[in-house]
């Protein structure tokens, strides 16, 4: 593979990572605006059809459009957010929106989730429009707000108000594409498909009194305790699914492997023997997760709470649903699942099918880009803006190309958490990865 590197994708990522377009889940924040103007700005000196869509102040999103010669041919969409999560800087080597590049890494929140993408998109889309590129089938951008806050000021809201701008047959977003070496040659994960999410408040309450008094009195907060510490312990059942199975059998694992991966009795205590990263990612594909992450209770340190709030993270496996989740829930709280109130949101996994057009595009492109390599099928664990166009009648992959320099167990890690960055040569290896797969599918 020729290792090469983007100045022009380098330079638009920095851009967007120091515009610093942070969604903390409140509908003032995100205010991708910003990148929206940068983008339009970006891919206007090529005289692109270039339209906005802004359902709430400051939440934009952006589309452009290179259309096809032939109506009856496929449609392409290459899509990719611009908001980022919240960052504690104290975490981080180096300043999180500075976007500065050293030894050929680009530090900076959304460096790998997923500003890199959205960046190598709009620099291929534009490469395209330059070159005078005339498909038979249309090429879309789409640059879309609120993707780390349940899509609902961007995907979701495009999807359900504007569908006639971004129907599309395929779309191509985050992630995947990282190399995972084996014997034969590296393989590629495309994201077919990926977990659903139940994200759960839980109310627990109590009675209130003076924190002078504590003896024998119904403290919330100690009770909450109690409710996280179960649903932390929580180990429900693992599951194989048939993308799960696909991936192992892909890989080429030795035998041992392979039985371990698909072991429901086996697996937990085999992702224990992992680096992180891959025990993390493989307990997940084959797992219904529930993670405890937020609590609000209480009012003053000497009163006793009657209310706590506990927000769950939790992500459903294919197939599963809201009915067998609620009776997770009840079975990981145990006596005290009467005494928890529990509002939740239901958003299934979704999945999109193998054999496509797409798929063989990417083999295609791929082929030629990574010497020995091949694709195999993999579940993205998160969610992403695919859900809704799936939903819709599209097929949905995630992808990208990354060089061999981001280890899989960086990339595994750094997504959400401290000291994320990319390398200058997977951004240079996406942006031609966009280009060709357009070509390729497109024509």
């Amino acid at each position: 593979m020729t290792r090469v590197e983007d100045p022009e994708a380098t330079d638009l990522l920095q851009q967007l990572i120091r515009n610093a377009c942070v969604n903390d889940g409140t509908p003032a924040s995100g205010q991708e605006l910003r990148s929206v103007d940068l983008l339009q700005q970006y891919l206007g000196t090529a005289g692109l059809d270039v339209q906005r869509f802004e359902p709430q102040p400051g939440r934009a999103s952006l589309l452009a459009r290179i259309e096809g010669s032939d109506p009856t041919a496929p449609t392409l969409m290459l899509m990719g957010h611009t908001d980022v999560v919240p960052v504690n800087p104290d975490g981080w080597s180096r300043d999180p929106f500075s976007g500065e590049v050293v030894d050929g890494m680009v530090w900076g929140r959304g460096a790998v989730d997923m500003l890199n993408l959205t960046a190598t998109q709009a620099v291929a889309f534009r490469r395209l429009a330059d070159s005078g590129f005339t498909p038979r089938g249309t090429l879309l951008y789409l640059a879309v707000a609120d993707e780390e806050a349940l899509g609902t000021w961007g995907a979701r809201w495009l999807v359900d108000h504007e569908w006639d701008a971004v129907a599309t047959d395929y779309v191509l977003t985050e992630s995947g594409g990282f190399q995972m070496p084996t014997p034969t040659g590296p393989r590629l994960p495309v994201m077919v498909a990926e977990k659903g999410t139940f994200w759960s408040k839980l109310h627990v309450h109590g009675t209130p009194g003076h924190g002078s008094q504590p003896f024998r009195t119904d403290n919330a907060l100690v009770t909450a305790a109690e409710v996280v510490r179960r649903i932390a312990e929580y180990a429900p059942a693992a599951q194989m699914g048939e993308v799960w199975r696909r991936f192992v059998e892909g890989m080429g694992y030795p035998a041992e492997v392979s039985e371990a991966f698909l072991d429901p009795a086996a697996i937990r205590d085999f992702c224990a023997t992992l680096p992180v990263g891959l025990g993390r990612l493989s307990h997940a594909c084959t797992h219904t997760t529930f993670s405890p992450n937020v609590i609000h209770g209480g009012t003053k340190t000497n009163v006793i709470p009657d209310h706590v709030e506990l927000e769950v993270d939790i992500r459903t496996l294919p197939g599963q649903t809201g009915d067998e989740i609620r009776a997770m829930l009840r079975e990981a709280l145990g006596d005290l699942a009467d005494a928890v109130e529990v509002e939740s949101n239901d958003d299934p996994s979704t999945a999109s099918p193998i054999d496509t057009p797409l798929w063989d595009a990417l083999q295609t492109v791929t082929g030629r880009m990574v010497a020995d390599s091949a694709l195999v099928p993999f579940l993205m664990v998160g969610g992403t803006d695919n859900r809704f166009f799936r939903r819709a009648g599209s097929v949905g992959y995630g992808f990208g190309l990354f060089s061999q320099r981001l280890k899989f167990e960086d990339y595994a890690t750094m997504f959400h958490g401290n000291d994320e960055r990319v390398d200058v040569e997977s951004l240079a290896l996406s942006t031609q990865l966009w280009q060709a797969v357009a070509e390729e599918l497109l024509g």
